[in-house]
């Protein structure tokens, strides 16, 4: 079983930054991709962000430019640097972690971290 907690989130203004951190803990043979998805009420969950265990990276359009995925193997962690916020990325965030058991891959979810931004 894999466990998945997200930080960072909280009250920030149009304009500002906020950085993520996503830990996976637990037991498992490797994890796969590792990604940032958000929910905002009313709303569909949607992808913002997810980055391959070699690095590559994928972004959700209304992102791109404003927000970097970044991962440290060594400490099973994903970021999510997010700069020139928008009222429009209020949401809560929750991390997506893909990995490998004795014999097939899973995928767990964290709890989510609140991120609201003001006018």
């Amino acid at each position: 079983q894999v466990q998945v907690v997200e930080s960072g989130g909280g009250l920030v203004q149009a304009g500002g930054s906020l950085r993520l951190s996503c830990a996976a803990s637990g037991s498992f043979f490797s994890i796969n991709a590792m990604g940032w998805y958000r929910q905002a009420p009313g709303k569909q969950r949607e992808l913002v962000a997810t980055i391959s265990d070699a690095g590559t990276t994928n972004y959700a359009d209304s992102v791109k430019g404003r927000f970097t995925i970044s991962r440290d193997n060594a400490k099973n962690t994903v970021y999510l640097q997010m700069n020139s916020l928008k009222p429009e990325d209020t949401a809560v965030y929750l991390c997506n972690v893909n990995w490998w058991g004795p014999t097939r891959n899973y995928f767990s979810w964290g709890q989510g971290t609140q991120v609201t931004v003001s006018q």
